[in-house]
């Protein structure tokens, strides 16, 4: 069954620049819910390693994060070009 959901307009357009990067590799179409997938996919083969599961732990549980509510606040809010925000890479 397909779900919607919503996502900040920049999630969305590093969402789809990141589906067209991978178009572009792939050299046929990458939708963004094939995107989606594949990060998941590539996030949970990086995590099965016992090292880079504890290195990321670690690293994650160090920084410092918007709490959902903030990153809820904020999410729409126009940024400089070519600036993130907190908790953003």
């Amino acid at each position: 069954m397909v779900k919607t959901i919503s996502l900040p307009e920049i999630v969305n357009e590093d969402l789809a620049s990141v589906s067209e990067e991978l178009t572009s590799i792939a050299k046929k179409p990458i939708s963004p819910a094939m995107t989606v997938s594949l990060l998941i996919a590539v996030y949970r083969a990086h995590l099965s390693e016992p090292c880079a599961r504890d290195a990321f732990m670690q690293k994650i549980a160090k920084s410092d994060f918007m709490s959902p509510d903030e990153f809820e606040k904020v999410w729409d809010v126009p940024s400089c070009k070519g600036k993130r925000r907190k908790g953003q890479r």
